[in-house]
């Protein structure tokens, strides 16, 4: 329902307040001509601006006037009656400068208005010089700043209008980036900009849009469309087309995790409001309101929204919305036609709006009754009296929840409660769960609920739940009915002495039996004072025991009506009878006092300072904690209960990432981490931590200082080890720290915990996900996964919270796009509530409590809970099957059929097994399926991954109650936490032991640092082969048969040198020209980094990549990136003075055995896999076998499927056994080239030979697992593993089968060791040999493969030692290509043969690793060396007609003739330069000469005009003069046809310039690009805008352009790129701003002729690049395309030939600064295609 009302006060006139005036003598009004436009149009009428400011003044200087209200009402800013301008004019354009500014987050809203007030007067000392703006400010806030309650915390006689308040609709809409989807709230108060009119599609849509900014969606327009505002009535009324619309002045906005504080000031000179004049509007606004927020009861709510001095109820209308838009929504829903469709425009029919003193419009769903429930005269006798009283006087304490137990003594409380129109009501028949959802209650909304109850046992009920809330401090309000005192000791029924019933867990209070003889107010007072202990610090569970005699129903006995006196007042008002008032400044800024100077110098003086986060409960905490967390720049600890330990992240932020120390628990097994990590400091901010591990280490290192604060006074120090206890809340402490610098903590402290925490995380979440089988560390890992950013955590107790503890998953990724909003608040995660019974920590009551948290919360609650827990509480099943007002709740129930935390503990290793299940496990068959079925609860049984992951997304799905009972088993729970917790351990030691024995020297301040790179140079070599590789078809003379690829070596910058090789076959995805580009933009990119990884090959490379290099690693192909880890770990394997196997070891448990052979000196050797690829007959192969056996060879590999019949195969074999007989281990290798038919047919016929394995026997992949099944032979894969990609580890799940043996594992075809290492891990965790394999490298491979084959020997040992497995035989690996090479790359190969005392080809890892470290290269087989490439720059000057340019230009490429051969310009974008392109012009060089240019204004190019002829010919720069220019200029330097590469603004010049300049431009690629704007309004438009972009740039200087450019949507990816920093740096270089500026404007897209129609002429052949994140941009390149389709669709083939689009995944708009490489490969095939034609 939708409601206007029209109020008239007292009179019509009233005495405004002076001092609303005094500030403000003059305000805005419309300038001359808009009036003079007005009159005209409307002769009878005066300006109302004018009138408005007339009244004002008159008011003014006239205190004692009577006026009409609404004229001295504040409406304030700019307001505009669009019925009053007949030509628009400028008004037509965006204003000239529409941004957002983020402010850093502040701790309460007072201290956000002190910012804003800041920002403010900084911006008054340095204003802007647009003549338009809409400058937004924002600052996140803490998340109990609601923006109803801020609204009713202002005075009732506010008279700043509007303001408002809206409840957003939800939307499905994924196209919209409105940061609206979600529900959300807002409020407002004045208007810094209000248009209003007739005509919304003729007037209002573009008089609105001139405010509003794609880039600042979040500045939003508010009002009402079909709504006529009428200034002089100061009515609104319906009128379709009309409008009403306004930015607010100041407004709240609720977001999921935080809430944010916004201030918007609008200036036009257009209309005679000035900047000034915004900024005194704003001044005089903010000091009328209320800048803090209290708590407020219902009937504060009530009064706000239904106040108009006191007078007239609403009248109720239907169908009104309230509409909110931005630039995104008012483009969409652009009127066609002078016609318009509300429905495309959000809207809200829930919202109060307030436009006057006398005018209010709202929905009565907002707008509650007003009036008391509380009618005490009229009640039927004392007893219902008393009650009414107590119910009446909890309601405006503003305790509202109650939770009424059946009882007949209680019938006057129950009765009470229940009939009042502003309680919800819940009822329970077990007092115990009914207590418990009380308790739960009190957790999720911070306020009391009331608990009722009859007397008796119902009361004794209650005790396990007072327990909780007194220990874990919840505040909770017990009215226990009972007998009177006549009836007490007496033997009467259902009596028990209640009198302090709950001991020390309670605050006590008795009321005598309802009675007339005492005063009515003394229950009030009671009342008053239980609630105020509950509530204050500590809180607490209160009890007040009510006896009631009969009747306790509603029978009518007189009563005294004298007992009410002295209640008028509170009769009349709706307040509670007593105030309790604390007198306390908080954020005071003064000087602290000695003490806090104590801490904040101990904190200072800290070298190894440790942030421990125990529980927190309140949101705002979790907000504060985290700005500490930031400021401080700490380890941190967080506690699964703190709120932090499941964080979203929202931004990128490389420096608070390594912050968090999830897994230091797991760390902590380690007794080489015990021992080292000592700090020095520990601040705790929170209660309780649960990690054991965490509280042992802190009592065994006794730190010589630990800082607990906490707000409660009580003693939580069990190990007695605090020195510093402050009773404080977090804000309060976090906003004293602020205050104070905390220098960065330097030495190892800070990094070595940081790589501790993300080998051991690593190691974690590989385990957890290498399990096939679903395990209860998996549902604690994945659990933060599926919290959305509406949902809270209630976890149980026992196992499932130490299981969240140790395994959740600490960085998730955003749900929504109010996080994607908040990463533009300073704000780079956001933490998620999690709650849980840790006061005495039971099991009893948890689902009952869950229950009430989620109602107290107002969150989608997911409780994760064990099944004997769950058991303990079955009637919590009643209690959710009431779904009263709260959202779903989902019950995660882990059911191992027992106490499974037992097993875990001491006690398993020393009781009996049946002792155990009897009295500890308690282990059980109870069907919890049954148990949900008699309640009428959803049930759903989960025994898998997927099955848990489908119940999840179900229940979200269907918004119902669910319980997800998750299979598992005591037995395998035990197991796999010891496997997971060996591990973790072992990690944890070899990353220490690497860490501690690194050289590092100096400071460690800007992370780890092992070394630097120097140089990085490359060669191209080709050596002879025997004959051709078994992947090759080729079959040509043996004189033809090589082997080319290449050696790359790094040099440290201690002049050591590492070597890799990069080789590719035919069964890479690349060749060696893929492979050359990316070496070249390699070696760029690699010299001058710095080495600062652990090289564990756990994931730090990867990391090391993307950070360091700034290069997706998935970009790099996976024989470069083999190449270059073998080179780098080498390298530092050189510098270290070790081999490439102890670099990647790390440490080495000396428990180790290992299967390797082992010579005489006990060296480690590696057994060698011949393999065999022969055409012959079975006798010729036998014999080829037989002498490789006589050579040593104990494994052969044989290749199959060569042949027309498998069965020839298959007697191959036969006659291989015949003759070598069956010691010999025999592997064929089919290579997918059997369909399942023949494979089973070769299956069948070797089933008696005793085959190793099987490699890749069939050509599908999805019968793979079937052949298994039905052959029953052993199989292995390789091509299979190769063409992983993405999460392989849950591709590789698919392959788990017993009868997949092994898995082939090439490192350079894998993409490196790291991932090959992974696989192999994989592999031996499921019992599969990992073999490694070589791809026909040369020696320097081979030995590194030596080496590597060893570690995975190494590791596979321990994984058998930890899972207590026997080690099956040493593997063979499949390193026997080395007899294909004929030459090697290196002057002497490395030496495989029969060691003494052993009779088996093997190659010693001694050997090997003094090869590579004494390697030399054999120089008759480099074809070429590599060593880097010049860049030539220079300048050359070009003469226009109106102006001439002095351009820079930057050369590189392998031809330096610029008369010949392909020439490749290179265009950069807006301020860009030349230097952009050169990473890739190294890459693309050794295809095509390659120039990069300085676009006029850019860089060092300048740009000179010839002012006369300027003037008189009044001739600018454009894209088509700057074309011009760069047509001479690339002619007077090449004779031949050029390709053009042009990003962006570059794109565009090389676009117009290959559909003009045919003659000369053979081609371009148009990266981010656009052919312009068709429609000439929109140019008009944009050009207008980048004008006003313009004379911001001029007139503020380049670094605050830059702020504003880069704020925008088009650049949300590059902002996340680990280099954005250095790549804006970049962009502050130029020199020439004016002529920046210049070329912004003159060379807008607005001013730029659209070029959609030349493309459908398009003879030029073109290539279109956009990113895939670049929504906007890859729709232009699919329209561009259509365009060119439509003018060529009799010849297909020849489309086929203009043009293509490639779209880059993993970059935004600046694809060539995110994600080069396959720029770099587009553009290198490009042009290659124009030498193949």
């Amino acid at each position: 329902m939708f409601a206007v009302g029209v109020f008239l006060p007292y009179s019509s006139y009233f005495e405004p307040s002076p001092h609303l005036f005094v500030s403000n003598p003059r305000l805005p009004v419309l300038p001359r001509r808009a009036l003079r436009k007005f009159r005209r149009r409307n002769p009878s009428s005066r300006s109302l601006l004018s009138l408005h400011r007339f009244d004002l003044l008159r008011c003014s200087s006239n205190p004692n006037s009577r006026v009409n209200a609404d004229s001295c009402s504040h409406r304030g800013g700019l307001e505009i009656d669009a019925d009053g301008i007949l030509e628009t004019g400028d008004l037509d354009f965006p204003v000239e400068i529409c941004t957002t500014r983020a402010l850093p987050p502040a701790l309460s809203l007072a201290e956000g208005f002190d910012k804003m007030k800041q920002a403010v007067e900084e911006l008054k000392s340095n204003p802007p010089r647009m003549t338009s703006g809409v400058l937004r400010f924002q600052v996140a806030v803490p998340p109990s700043t609601k923006a109803l309650t801020w609204l009713c915390c202002q005075h009732h006689d506010l008279l700043v209008y509007p303001h408002f308040y809206l409840i957003t609709r939800a939307s499905s809409d994924t196209s919209l980036q409105l940061y609206l989807l979600g529900a959300l709230k807002v409020c407002g108060i004045g208007a810094a900009i209000s248009v209003h009119g007739s005509s919304w599609a003729r007037q209002g849509f573009s008089l609105i849009s001139r405010y509003l900014s794609i880039d600042s969606p979040l500045i939003k327009a508010y009002g009402f469309l079909g709504i006529n505002y009428n200034k002089m009535s100061s009515l609104m009324e319906e009128r379709l087309d009309s409008f009403y619309l306004f930015i607010p002045q100041v407004e709240v906005t609720e977001y999921k995790g935080c809430s944010v504080l916004a201030v918007t000031l609008v200036w036009d000179d257009c209309m005679s409001y000035k900047f000034t004049n915004a900024v005194h509007t704003f001044e005089l606004y903010i000091h009328q309101m209320i800048n803090y927020v209290h708590r407020v009861n219902i009937y504060d709510e009530v009064f706000w929204m239904n106040h108009a001095n006191g007078k007239l109820p609403l009248i109720a209308k239907k169908d009104a919305e309230m509409v909110y838009l931005n630039a995104e929504i008012v483009a969409q829903s652009a009127p066609q036609n002078n016609s318009f469709h509300k429905k495309k425009v959000p809207s809200s029919c829930q919202f109060y709006f307030r436009h006057a003193w006398t005018t209010s419009i709202g929905t009565t769903m907002l707008m509650g009754s007003y009036g008391t429930n509380c009618l005490i005269k009229d009640c039927a006798n004392i007893n219902a009296v008393w009650a009414s009283l107590i119910v009446e006087e909890c309601v405006r304490l503003g305790l509202t929840y109650f939770c009424i137990a059946p009882g007949s003594r209680s019938s006057p409380l129950a009765i009470s409660a229940c009939g009042h129109s502003h309680t919800t009501c819940y009822s329970c028949y077990d007092e115990r769960s009914l207590a418990f959802h009380a308790v739960g209650y009190g957790k999720g909304s911070h306020k009391p609920a009331v608990i009722i109850t009859s007397s008796g046992t119902a009361v004794s009920n209650l005790l396990p739940a007072v327990v909780e809330a007194s220990h874990d401090f919840v505040p909770l309000l017990l009215l226990t009915a009972d007998r009177p005192p006549e009836l007490q000791d007496a033997g009467a029924n259902q009596s028990i002495d209640q009198v302090n019933h709950f001991g020390k867990f309670v605050r006590f209070f008795n009321l005598p039996a309802a009675t007339d003889q005492v005063p009515a107010r003394m229950v009030l007072t009671t009342i008053d004072s239980a609630v105020h202990y509950a509530t204050q610090v500590p809180h607490g569970p209160v009890h007040i025991n009510c006896p009631f005699r009969e009747p306790l129903e509603d029978s009518p006995r007189e009563w005294q009506l004298d007992c009410l006196k002295g209640l008028d007042s509170w009769l009349s008002k709706k307040e509670p009878y007593t105030k309790y008032i604390k007198m306390q400044h908080l954020f005071t800024d003064g000087h602290h006092n000695g003490q806090v100077a104590e801490i904040i110098e101990v904190i200072q003086k800290a070298k190894r300072g440790l942030l421990l986060i125990g529980a927190i409960h309140k949101e705002d905490e979790i907000f504060a904690a985290s700005v500490l967390a930031k400021h401080l720049s700490w380890p941190v600890v967080s506690d699964i209960l703190s709120g932090l330990r499941l964080r979203r992240v929202l931004a990128s932020f490389h420096e608070i990432e390594s912050l968090f120390i999830d897994h230091m628990d797991h760390a902590l097994l380690s007794h080489s981490v015990r021992s080292w990590a000592q700090p020095d400091l520990v601040l705790q901010i929170g209660s309780r931590i649960t990690s054991k591990r965490i509280i042992q280490l802190l009592e065994l290192c006794s730190p010589s200082s630990y800082i607990l604060v906490d707000e409660h006074p009580c003693r939580h120090d069990p190990s007695h080890i605090v020195t510093h206890r402050i009773q404080s809340t977090i804000i309060e402490f976090a906003h004293i720290l602020r205050k104070y610098y905390f220098p960065k903590q330097a030495g190892t402290w800070n990094i070595f915990l940081k790589e501790l925490n993300m080998m051991v995380a690593q190691e974690i979440e590989f385990q957890i996900h290498s399990e096939s089988s679903l395990t209860e560390p998996y549902v604690a890992h994945v659990i933060g996964e599926v919290l959305k950013d509406d949902s809270a955590l209630f976890i149980g107790n026992s196992m499932v919270i130490r299981d969240a503890d140790m395994y959740g998953r600490g960085w998730l990724c955003p749900m929504s796009f109010d996080s994607k909003m908040m990463s533009n608040l300073d704000l780079p995660f956001q933490g998620l509530r999690v709650a849980g019974n840790r006061g005495a920590s039971g099991i009893d009551g948890l689902l009952s409590t869950a229950v009430g948290f989620a109602v107290g919360c107002n969150k989608q609650v997911i409780c994760l809970i064990g099944d004997v827990s769950f058991l303990h509480d079955t009637n919590g099943l009643a209690v959710l099957n009431q779904r009263v007002t709260r959202k779903p709740i989902t019950v995660i129930v882990i059911n191992n059929h027992g106490g499974g935390i037992f097993s875990l503990l001491p006690i398993a290793k020393r009781a009996q097994p049946d002792v155990l299940d009897k009295y500890f496990y308690t282990v059980h068959d109870v069907s919890i399926d049954r148990l949900c079925t008699a309640h009428s609860v959803k049930h759903l049984l989960v025994r898998t991954k997927t099955e848990l992951h489908n119940a999840l997304c179900k229940c979200r799905q269907q918004q119902t109650d669910c319980v997800i009972e998750v299979e598992s088993s005591i037995e395998g729970n035990t197991y796999f936490h010891s496997i997971m917790s060996k591990f973790a351990c072992e990690a944890a030691n070899q990353t220490l032991n690497f860490l501690l024995g690194l050289p590092l020297s100096g400071s460690l301040n800007n992370g780890l640092f092992l070394s630097k790179i120097d140089k990085v140079e490359y060669s191209l070599y080709r050596v002879q082969l025997f004959t051709r590789l078994t992947s090759s078809q080729v079959k040509n003379d043996i004189k033809n048969f090589f082997r080319e690829g290449f050696v790359l070596r790094i040099y440290l910058d201690n002049a050591t040198v590492g070597l890799g090789e990069v080789a590719p076959i035919e069964i890479h995805a690349e060749d060696l020209l893929d492979v050359e580009e990316q070496l070249k933009f390699m070696a760029h990119k690699l010299e001058g980094s710095e080495i600062s990884f652990v090289p564990l090959l756990k994931g730090s490379f990867s990391q090391w990549i993307w950070k360091a290099l700034g290069i997706p690693p998935s970009s790099l192909f996976p024989s470069v990136r083999c190449g270059i880890e073998m080179a780098i770990l080498n390298a530092i394997a050189a510098r270290q003075g070790s081999g490439f196997l102890d670099v990647i070891s790390g440490y080495m448990s000396s428990s180790r055995e290992t299967q390797l052979v082992a010579g005489v000196n006990g060296s480690k050797q590696i057994q060698i896999c011949a393999l065999v690829d022969h055409s012959g007959t079975p006798k010729e192969i036998a014999d080829v076998v037989s002498q490789l056996v006589d050579e040593g060879f104990s494994t052969i590999k044989l290749k199959v499927a060569r042949r027309e019949n498998p069965v020839e195969d298959a007697e191959v074999i036969q006659v291989i056994r015949q003759k070598v007989g069956y010691e010999v281990k025999i592997r064929v290798d089919a290579n997918r080239r059997w369909t399942y038919e023949e494979a089973m047919q070769f299956g069948s016929c070797v089933k008696c030979l005793d085959l190793q394995y099987i490699e890749e026997p069939v050509c599908q992949e999805v019968d793979i697992v079937k052949f298994c099944d039905e052959s029953g032979l052993p199989v292995a894969l390789d091509e299979t593993i190769d063409n992983l990609s993405g999460d392989f580890l849950h591709e590789l799940k698919k392959f788990v089968h017993p009868g997949i043996v092994a898995i082939v594992i090439k490192p350079s075809v894998v993409g490196g060791f790291e991932r090959a290492s992974l696989i192999a891990k994989w592999a031996q965790l499921h019992e599969k040999m990992a073999v490694v394999s070589s791809a026909f490298e040369s020696s320097i491979s081979l030995s590194t493969y030596i080496q590597y084959a060893c570690y995975l020997e190494e590791q596979n040992a321990e994984i058998c030692r930890i899972k207590g497995r026997t080690p099956d035989a040493a593997i063979a690996h499949g390193l026997g290509t080395y007899c294909w090479l004929k030459e090697d790359v290196t002057s002497r190969g490395i030496d495989i043969c029969i060691r003494p005392y052993s009779d088996r080809m093997v190659a010693s890892v001694e050997d090997a690793r003094n090869f590579i470290q004494c390697v030399q290269i054999n120089k008759g087989s480099i074809q070429r060396n590599y060593s880097g490439e010049p860049v030539r720059s220079y300048h050359i000057k070009v003469d226009g007609d109106y102006f001439s340019c002095s351009f820079k230009l930057q050369e590189t490429g392998e031809n330096i003739d610029l008369m010949q051969n392909i020439t490749i310009v290179y265009l950069h974008g807006f301020l860009g330069t030349s230097q952009d392109w050169i990473p890739i012009m190294k890459g693309v060089s050794a295809t095509a000469h390659c120039i990069s240019i300085d676009l006029p204004g850019h860089g060092e190019s300048q740009v000179q005009f010839s002012m006369d002829k300027r003037s008189k010919q009044g001739i600018d720069l454009s894209v088509e003069s700057v074309a011009d220019m760069l047509l001479k200029l690339i002619s007077s330097i090449t004779t031949g046809g050029v390709i053009l590469v042009g990003y962006s603004m570059g794109a565009r010049i090389a676009l117009h310039m290959a559909l003009k300049f045919k003659e000369k431009v053979m081609g371009a690629v148009i990266v981010s690009g656009s052919p312009g704007l068709r429609d000439k309004t929109v140019r008009k438009i944009r050009g207008a805008q980048d004008e006003s972009r313009a004379r911001f740039l001029v007139e503020h200087g380049l670094h605050s352009f830059l702020e504003t450019w880069y704020s925008g949507s088009l650049w949300k990816s590059l902002r996340d790129h680990p280099h954005f920093s250095y790549i804006r740096s970049t962009r502050d270089r130029h020199n020439d701003i004016q002529g920046l500026a210049e070329i912004l404007s003159s060379l807008s897209i607005g001013k730029q002729l659209s070029l959609w129609e030349d493309l459908r002429h398009l003879q030029t052949p073109l290539l279109f690049i956009v990113g895939e994140k670049d929504a906007k941009f890859r729709k232009i390149a699919q329209h561009m395309c259509s365009e060119i389709r439509g003018c060529s669709k009799d010849d297909p083939h020849q489309q086929q030939k203009l043009y293509d689009t490639i779209i880059v995944p993993d970059c935004g708009h600046a694809v060539h600064l995110e994600n080069p490489l396959p720029v770099i490969n587009a553009i290198r095939k490009f042009v290659t295609s124009f030498e193949q034609r």
